[in-house]
């Protein structure tokens, strides 16, 4: 059964992308290493009437022992549900364990403000690469990544045949959750250094592939893993810094998109369509990427009447003639 859903049922039924059904693979095996540590239970003698609410609550504070963050449990147990209604479609018998799972609740998970890239920081980051062939490469997932706002695996996946380049209206196309594709504007200068790019490592002699980004093992040419982007982006940050202390602390991939959604809310582009750009289903996760500069505070906080403002107003605005006569005086 649990093969079935992993195979079957998330990327043909649901349509699920590789990266969720990984994601869901992780949880379910979280929990088979807990039923073993924690309960001295093997998976071959698991069943179902024993996934109850304790059991599952005892899985979420395993979690919390192995340092694993309130947002990450909140995944791991929406697998495992997920799992378990779908074990319930298939047997009738595990209803009364499924509700009782679905009734589990979420982790409170604290609302810290997110980290963005600074403008200065950001230009410091995009100096870092050397400029050799690698550094080529480097710096140009680094400029996609902050010009397109899409995700990482996102750009990891494009194909050559993605990247439309000529003429004056460059764009990718990419292929989001829940395989939703859509077409994502970038710059002209963006696009000049994808020419580039792909000119040296798409060029005569180089590995046949139709991916934009590649990294070749013992001869193959494969796509680039998400934990290689992480590496050097790490890299490039800690060199940066010395230079530049508004570098962040920690820089990751998805801090390039929170980047650049934030500057074009900040620049007064509508929340709907950075909503669109980004590949958002729901309005309400892009509102997370609407931190209001503090121009926009000012602006805000000005355009509000106080009752000092008003007080200094003139009451009648007007002939002084008639102003005299309507209120008796010569």
């Amino acid at each position: 059964m649990t093969f079935e859903f992993l195979e079957t049922y998330l990327p043909m039924q649901c349509g699920r992308s590789p990266h969720t059904v990984e994601s869901y693979r992780d949880a379910l095996s979280l929990f088979r290493r807990y039923l073993l540590a924690e309960l001295g239970i093997s998976v071959a003698k698991f069943t179902f009437g024993e996934c109850t609410r304790d059991c599952v609550l005892g899985f979420i504070a395993y979690l919390a022992k192995s340092d694993s963050k309130p947002g990450t449990r909140n995944q791991r147990l929406a697998a495992l549900k997920s799992y378990v209604a779908f074990a319930a479609d298939k047997d009738v018998t595990v209803q009364s364990m499924a509700l009782q799972v679905k009734r589990v609740p979420q982790c409170k998970v604290p609302k810290a403000e997110k980290a963005v890239i600074p403008e200065d920081a950001m230009a410091e980051l995009l100096r870092q690469p050397a400029n050799t062939k690698m550094g080529l490469r480097d710096r140009t997932i680094m400029i996609l990544l902050y010009d397109s706002g899409a995700r990482l695996a996102e750009i990891l996946g494009l194909r050559i045949t993605d990247a439309m380049i000529s003429g004056d209206n460059p764009y990718i196309r990419v292929n989001g959750k829940g395989s939703k594709q859509r077409v994502i504007p970038i710059s002209l200068k963006t696009a000049g250094h994808l020419a580039q790019y792909i000119s040296v490592f798409h060029g005569h002699g180089c590995p046949e592939t139709s991916l934009l980004f590649l990294t070749i093992i013992k001869g193959v040419a494969g796509q680039m893993s998400e934990g290689n982007v992480e590496r050097f982006l790490k890299a490039y940050a800690d060199k940066a810094r010395l230079s530049c202390p508004s570098v962040p602390g920690k820089v990751h991939p998805h801090m390039f998109r929170r980047t650049r959604a934030t500057e074009l809310y900040q620049k007064g582009v509508s929340l709907p369509l950075v909503s669109r750009l980004l590949g958002h289903a729901n309005l309400d996760t892009t509102k997370i990427y609407a931190r209001p500069s503090l121009k926009m505070l000012r602006d805000a906080i000005e355009s509000v009447e106080t009752p000092v403002d008003r007080a200094e107003r003139p009451l009648w605005k007007g002939n002084e003639e008639m102003m005299v006569k309507l209120t008796g005086l010569r």
